[in-house]
């Protein structure tokens, strides 16, 4: 399946409609302290960088899937959006347009 950013492709296409996968997710409460831990030193948060990667990926596969259900062989336009849900809970939103080329 192609996967692209971009919103045009140099090729004969036919658009299927708009396609999302969206999860959401909280994270654990020792994690949310040795985060809160390291936002007092500086630095990257390891576990909130793994927990977005693997929603971003659940969110992108649940998409790429809905794609194929409509018989797409691609996905064009791909983007992300997240949100915070609540305290420790965020929302990510993979979405495109599925193309059959």
């Amino acid at each position: 399946m192609l996967l692209t950013t971009a919103t045009v492709l140099h090729t004969d296409y036919e658009v299927l409609g708009i396609v999302m996968g969206n999860k959401v997710r909280a994270q654990h409460v020792g994690k949310d302290i040795m985060a809160a831990l390291k936002n007092l030193v500086g630095g990257e948060v390891k576990e909130y960088s793994e927990l977005l990667k693997k929603v971003r990926q659940s969110a992108m596969d649940e998409m790429i899937e809905e794609a194929k259900k409509l018989g797409a062989n691609g996905i064009i336009g791909i983007r992300f959006s997240s949100a915070q849900i609540a305290s420790g809970m965020a929302e990510i939103i993979a979405y495109g347009t599925a193309v059959k080329i």
